[in-house]
């Protein structure tokens, strides 16, 4: 826990030196908040328990991205032992929580694009194991210094039903 609290520091010192000393980086400044709320959210899934296996994971056969991959540990309640399960983590960021909330963001459409883009991930896992998706809403509304996180686990189903899905 206290390495990976060092990191992030250490990450802070050279996102601080690097804006003093390289030339601005000309990206949007909605990307760049994106990119930050994905590193905090990966320190913040790591202080609780996850083990991150891969960053903005993208498939050659398919759009979207994978913000975040990583190992939590799940109560088996049957065997009263812990499990690992392999989660697919979305990551939204927002400064602001005025116009809507952040996870509203992965709609339908999204979601399939996770779908797809894990299906390929799984590809090159070596057996099968239990998977769920989930999101997390990054918030810098007090400032970039003091984030706050909202954990979804299991925020939607790993398979999309049509018929179902037209029958509402």
């Amino acid at each position: 826990m206290l390495s990976a609290r060092l990191t992030q520091s250490t990450l802070r010192a050279l996102d601080w030196l690097s804006a003093k000393f390289l030339p601005p980086d000309q990206s949007a400044e909605h990307l760049l908040t994106g990119r930050r709320g994905e590193e905090d959210a990966y320190f913040y899934l790591r202080r609780h328990g996850y083990i991150i296996v891969a960053r903005n994971y993208r498939s050659p056969n398919h759009r979207g991205e994978l913000d975040l991959v990583g190992w939590a540990k799940e109560k088996d309640k049957d065997q009263n032992k812990d499990n690992g399960v392999l989660c697919f983590i979305e990551v939204k960021t927002r400064t602001t929580r005025a116009v809507k909330p952040a996870e509203a963001a992965v709609d339908r459409q999204k979601q399939n694009d996770l779908r797809e883009v894990a299906r390929d991930f799984l590809r090159h896992m070596p057996g099968s194991c239990h998977m769920r998706f989930d999101v997390i809403a990054v918030y810098y509304d007090r400032g970039f210094n003091q984030p706050s996180f909202e954990l979804f686990q299991n925020a939607f189903p790993l398979a999309y039903n049509r018929k179902l899905a037209r029958s509402y």
